[in-house]
């Protein structure tokens, strides 16, 4: 096989891209310097469509060598032939290669195994053969041995042979893997008395090739939970002839004797196989697309817009150990912490307002972050009336706690704040999450944030895999600030280690901040490759290059420096923002006449220019702003028809959860997000977008809110 030729037929790209991005992945350039710095080379490939590029790459890599020790195995057991070769080579997946091998594999103990050690190979052959001439009965008499006693039970061993044989064949099982796949039905029944949530499943059924990857994952977790029994169904009749056709020649005595044994080798072979690797293949197959959407939620939830500037007091909710309470300032260092108990059971409310009033008033406290679990609607409505009485500009936000109680244990909250116990760590985290979502959810495992469905279902490798390689994304292009980012954070930076990430706020400590990326050479164990991977994702603000507070890749100071003389503009002029006289040259010029002068790709100009033009500027703040509340409702408030405005929380399969301030999400369908035909609610949503919807019903009993983002007609 030709991988790069496979690749671009797959991805519908030029040869040279994949070449070239080929030749750059095994160099070992990370993904976000390649779609960043190497767009010339790759053609822009953007860093999604790397990721997937390299992961392919890995599988038919893997292909190749598995082809590899399977003809290295065939031949070894001298059974090569022309037409093994070619089906070897034709194979597309692992799976047809684990099929073409399997006649050759060393098998464990088998009925077809024992009978061949009983010497009934051949009279497996001869019945096979099914000739018109020859008597099984008879033929199989010329068997009977101290291990074979009648002719019968040598019948049978020969139909265990051929069973065998008939299950092993590679056409035969792709064949009914097809009919399988575009015939078979998905059956689920069960016996549980209470259903819970898997009510809907009770006598289900549906076709293999239509079911949803959403209720693929409900009856794995439902089976799973010994709720669901599920089973594949397919007319067996349909099924045989699969088996029977090839094998299977009429007008002979011996042909019912290999009907018997075809039938055999169905039911208890190949069928009971090809159901097991149908539903691996559909739980296989939802599972990457809930990884996808996963992944997607993930970039959402962190490149929110930082709520920056204003200090922030984070409450992490609580019945009876009470609210934990922490201030930090327009940095998210901490400035104080308290313990308040305004819910049940001690409902000490005026105690409490007296204190976070004390706390705003001494440090000009201009906003609220409150956790979304246990206790957070009554610590919603205490801060609206706290805010009421105030009545000084205050709002508040509901934050997700999700990976809040798995930060605030871990090493790292311990390291960070030794003197702080775990729930006020929670309380901190919660308010810097407000403030910059980004630095402060990368301290956390991407699988506990908890946007997507099913998450614990995920095979932990690949979703581990997409979601540090989403978190790696985000991070890298928004760009970090040196002097002041988390050695996790840094962590998340491509070509930074662990161990360098330490590093560089161990050089920062001992030698104050770094006044240029240059320096960063002097930081042990960060070499020239690591440099070159990490440094155009790195900002410093304050330093006296203004390239370095850009996403300029040093590599290209040389040519940002000759674009601006040429077009004389000053430091001063790019940090103040007026670059008029570089627009106007790249308007007369043009980018490609430009690029030329300069001796770099046109690609490269372009992103000089742009950051050129917001020197420090973060991506983030150009998207719509969190929606800030100031009062608060509850689900009793709620009416059907009733506008409100709301944050997409979470976007899945079936529909979109939406926060519209009565602590409970309510869930927009995928049938009320528009009246247009759309494959998935991501196509049209995302996470942390604000929306505007409508109620349809309310179930304060089950705690269930139907929305619609159709405007109800008058």
């Amino acid at each position: 096989m030709d991988i790069n030729l496979t690749l671009t037929s797959e991805f519908d790209i030029k040869p040279w891209q994949v070449e070239n991005a080929v030749k750059l992945i095994d160099e070992g350039n990370t993904i976000p310097f390649i779609a960043r710095y190497r767009k010339e080379a790759t053609g822009s490939l953007d860093d999604q469509l790397l990721r997937e590029l390299a992961d392919r790459l890995d599988y038919l890599r893997s292909l190749e060598e598995q082809k590899e020790k399977v003809r290295a195995a065939i031949t070894e057991q001298e059974k090569m032939t022309d037409e093994l070769e070619k089906a070897i080579e034709a194979a597309k997946t692992l799976t047809e290669i684990e099929d073409i091998y399997r006649p050759f594999r060393p098998k464990r103990k088998t009925r077809a195994s024992v009978a061949k050690e009983k010497g009934l190979e051949p009279l497996a052959q001869l019945i096979y053969e099914q000739k018109a001439d020859v008597d099984p009965l008879e033929a199989a008499k010329q068997f009977i041995t101290e291990e074979v006693e009648t002719a019968e039970d040598a019948i049978q061993g020969a139909k265990d042979i051929i069973a065998e044989m008939i299950s092993d064949d590679a056409a035969c099982r792709k064949q009914l893997r097809y009919v399988c796949r575009n015939h078979g039905v998905i059956t689920v029944s069960s016996d549980a008395e209470d259903m819970g949530v898997y009510e809907n499943y009770k006598d289900y059924s549906e076709p293999v090739s239509k079911i949803a990857d959403h209720r693929v994952l409900a009856i794995n977790r439902g089976e799973k939970e010994e709720i669901l029994k599920v089973s594949v169904d397919m007319d067996k009749i349909h099924g045989m002839s699969v088996l029977t056709g090839p094998h299977v020649k009429n007008g002979s005595a011996s042909a019912d004797l290999v009907r018997e044994a075809a039938e055999d080798a169905y039911t208890r072979l190949v069928f009971p196989s090809i159901e097991r690797e149908l539903r691996n293949e559909l739980t296989d197959r939802a599972c990457a697309e809930s990884i996808k959407v996963f992944a997607k939620n993930t970039a959402q939830l962190l490149l929110q817009p930082p709520v920056k500037g204003r200090v922030t007091i984070g409450l992490d909710p609580g019945y009876r150990t009470g609210c934990k309470v922490a201030v930090v300032d327009e940095t998210g260092k901490v400035l104080d912490t308290s313990v308040i108990y305004c819910a049940p059971p001690h409902n000490k409310t005026e105690q409490a307002k007296e204190i976070i009033k004390s706390l705003v008033k001494k440090h000009g406290v201009k906003m609220f972050a409150i956790g979304n679990g246990t206790a957070s609607h009554e610590t919603e409505v205490f801060a609206a009336d706290v805010i009421r009485e105030l009545d000084c500009g205050i709002t508040y936000m509901v934050v997700s706690e999700a990976g809040a109680s798995v930060y605030s244990a871990s090493k790292l909250a311990a390291e960070e704040f030794p003197d702080y116990d775990v729930s006020l760590r929670s309380a901190v985290s919660i308010a810097r999450r407000l403030q910059d979502p980004l630095a402060e959810l990368v301290k956390i495992d991407p699988k506990a944030i908890g946007v997507g469905q099913y998450q614990h279902d995920m095979p932990k490798k690949e979703l581990s895999s997409a979601l540090d390689g989403v978190v790696e994304d985000c991070v890298n292009s928004v760009g970090v600030d040196l002097n002041t980012a988390s050695p996790s954070l840094l962590l998340r930076v491509a070509g930074i280690s662990s161990a360098t990430a330490k590093n560089i706020a161990a050089y920062r400590e001992a030698n104050g901040s770094f006044k240029s990326r240059s320096e960063l050479l002097k930081v042990p164990k960060l070499g020239p490759k690591a440099f070159e991977q990490c440094a155009g994702f790195l900002r410093i603000s304050d330093g006296g290059n203004v390239l370095d507070n850009t996403a300029v890749h040093p590599e290209s100071y040389t040519a940002a420096k000759k674009l601006l003389d040429i077009c004389e503009v000053t430091d001063a002029d790019v940090r103040s923002g007026n670059i008029s006289a570089l627009k106007e040259k790249v308007k007369t010029d043009g980018t490609a006449a430009l690029a030329k002068q300069l001796e770099i790709g046109e690609p490269t100009l372009i992103d000089i220019i742009s950051e050129l033009s917001k020197p420090g500027r973060d991506p983030r703040e150009e998207l719509p702003q969190p929606l800030l509340r100031t009062d608060v409702m509850g689900m009793e408030d709620l009416t059907a028809g009733m506008e409100l405005k709301g944050t997409v929380r979470n976007v899945i399969d079936f529909g979109a959860f939406v926060d519209i301030g009565v602590h409970q999400d309510g869930l927009v369908h995928i049938s009320q997000i528009t009246d247009k035909f759309i494959r998935h609610p991501s196509d049209v949503l995302k996470v942390g977008q604000i929306v505007k919807v409508w109620v349809l019903s309310v179930d304060v009993a089950k705690k269930r809110i139907s929305l619609t983002m159709k405007k109800p007609k008058d």
